[in-house]
Order: C-alpha cells, then sequence, then structure tokens
C-alpha cells in the first residue's frame, strides 16, 4: 500500500457529511410542513434538485443553504453558524480528487462511503475483492476494463487502488468480510504467478490483519450462491446513515439503501456465508489452489 495517509476518517468523510447535512435539511422541512417544490422556490432550485440535496447526491452552495435555514425558521446564529460549518466539510474534495480523470462520478460515490464504513461486507464471483488485491493483480484488472485504457490510465487506476487500501490499514479501520467464490481464485488474471503471489497475499492477511474476515464458496456449491452477482453491504458508525447496498456494473452502480433493499441482500450475503467454507478453513483452501497452480511461487507466468 502507497501513497499518503487519507484524510477522510470513519463518521467525517466529505460524502458521510453531505448526505448527513442532507437528512438535517430534510428534518427541518418536514418538521415546517414544507413541500420539497416550496422549498425549490426561494434558490431556483427544482423538486428532484431538492430530493437530490436531502439524499446527499449533490454539492451545496452556502448560499442556498442560509436560504434554506431562514425559509425552515433556523435564526439562531450558531446554529446556521454550525450547519453551515458542515456544509463547507460536505463540500471538501476527497481524497480520490487528484484521480477524477480515471474515476467515473458513479463510483466516486462509494470511495466517499467505503472510506467512512464500519463494516464492509462484499461478496465476488470473478475477481479478488480490490481492497485485498496486490498490486500486479490490480494491473492485470485494470488491463480487461472496456475500451482498451492506455497504459498511462491503468497505472493511474493503479495507484488509486493501493490508496483506496490504506483505509484498512488506518487508526479506525473498518471490519472487512469477504465471501469469494473459488472459481475466482483459480482464474489466472495477469498469469500464474501474479495469480499465485496473490493469493500468498490472501494468505498473510487472514492470518495478519484480526479484522479481515476472507470465506470462500467451492466450486462444488450448486446452491444459493451459484445464481447470485457481485455486491457489497456497507454499513457506518453513525446513526444517520442507513446501509448502503452497492452493485457495480460495466457503466454504473446501483445505489440501494431502503430498508427492505438493504434486508434483502443483507439475508442474500448471510446465505452465502454458510454456504461458504467456514473462515476457519480459508488458509487451508488458498494453500491448495496454489499447490494446484504448480511451480515455484516466482515462476514465469
Amino acid at each position: 500500500m502507497t501513497g499518503s495517509p487519507h484524510q477522510d476518517r470513519p463518521g467525517d468523510g466529505p460524502t458521510a457529511v453531505r448526505i448527513l447535512v442532507g437528512a438535517q435539511l430534510r428534518r427541518l422541512r418536514e418538521e415546517r410542513g414544507i413541500t420539497r417544490a416550496e422549498a425549490g422556490e426561494p434558490i431556483r432550485a427544482s423538486e428532484s434538485k431538492i430530493s437530490r440535496m436531502e439524499l446527499g447526491r449533490v454539492g451545496f452552495k452556502e448560499r442556498d443553504i442560509s436560504d434554506l435555514l431562514t425559509l425552515y425558521g433556523v435564526h439562531d446564529p450558531e446554529e446556521r453558524a454550525a450547519l453551515l460549518a458542515r456544509v463547507r466539510e460536505a463540500n471538501a474534495p476527497g481524497w480520490w480528487h487528484p484521480y477524477s480523470d480515471v474515476t467515473p462520478n458513479w463510483f466516486q460515490r462509494y470511495l466517499g462511503l467505503e472510506a467512512t464504513a464500519s463494516l464492509i461486507r462484499t461478496y465476488e464471483v470473478a475477481f479478488v475483492p480490490g481492497l485485498l488485491q496486490t498490486e500486479e493483480y490490480a494491473r492485470a484488472v485494470m488491463r480487461l476494463s472496456p475500451g482498451s485504457p492506455r497504459p498511462e490510465e491503468v497505472e493511474r487506476r493503479v495507484r488509486l487502488r493501493l490508496e483506496r487500501q490504506q483505509v484498512l490499514s488506518s487508526p479506525e479501520p473498518p471490519r472487512l468480510w469477504a465471501v469469494v467464490d473459488e472459481a475466482a481464485l483459480r482464474r489466472p488474471i495477469g498469469g500464474r504467478r501474479v495469480m499465485r503471489d496473490q493469493i500468498e497475499a490472501l494468505i498473510a492477511v487472514v492470518t495478519k490483519a484480526p479484522r479481515v474476515t476472507l470465506q470462500i464458496v467451492p466450486l462444488a456449491s450448486g446452491g444459493y450462491a451459484a445464481a447470485g452477482s457481485p455486491f457489497s453491504i456497507l454499513r457506518f458508525p453513525h446513526a444517520g446513515l442507513p446501509e448502503v447496498v452497492y452493485i457495480e456494473q460495466l457503466a454504473g452502480a446501483l445505489y440501494l439503501d431502503k430498508r427492505e433493499d438493504v434486508e434483502y441482500y443483507v439475508d442474500a450475503v448471510n446465505r452465502i456465508c454458510v454456504e461458504a467454507a467456514p473462515a476457519p478453513d480459508t488458509v487451508r483452501i488458498l494453500e491448495r489452489i496454489i499447490d494446484d497452480l504448480g511451480g515455484p511461487a516466482h515462476s514465469a507466468s
């Protein structure tokens, strides 16, 4: 893991702050019995724009928030100043800002949420989870991206991924619980040597990082996991932030935070964990995969 430490810490990253400010604005509006359409009038915003602001999906203009506070009857100078200070925090660039040229907008939101999460549960069927990838494996994955990315673009994406992994070594790291299909670990992305090094790195993480749990779904499993697709569930330390389900697609991503949607995916990952081999068996399975790859760890691919 390389690069400078992230400024974001659990509970205070700009993405989380934006969601919290939006939720506070919604509460203030609802307490006054004001509709979204009515709230939009003084700041010349549509009802959908107010909705996106309250969901924390867009940035804020301090002048607009000041006008909304007046509309909502918030006149106390200290209360206004405190919320406007949070607005400035929400508008601060995230740690990934230097990589915005190689990071689509739909993924930047996930980076902000991931940096804030206290628990990340992820299920992968095709690749090793991004937070656990080695540099060479990540480079091989990036080369598979649609559109035949240029070598310099690949390298910047790799640097971004390595910096992203620093969240696991931060002063307050999240708990990472990853479930990976065995097929993803047997697919020689980047060649046999790269794959062996990747699996050895997974063994090191599993044995040395107490806040990382890795389970493997055996190839022989023919139940629920076989019909699944990759997804992640993020839980946050702040009560005002609902759990979020993240489902990545080729040209975008879905973010689900409605309770019934989250509960559906929590149930799904719980069922997959039952089908997967128990966590204490993970190292043994990984060692068997290395043996099946054959040859010394650093042989040519």
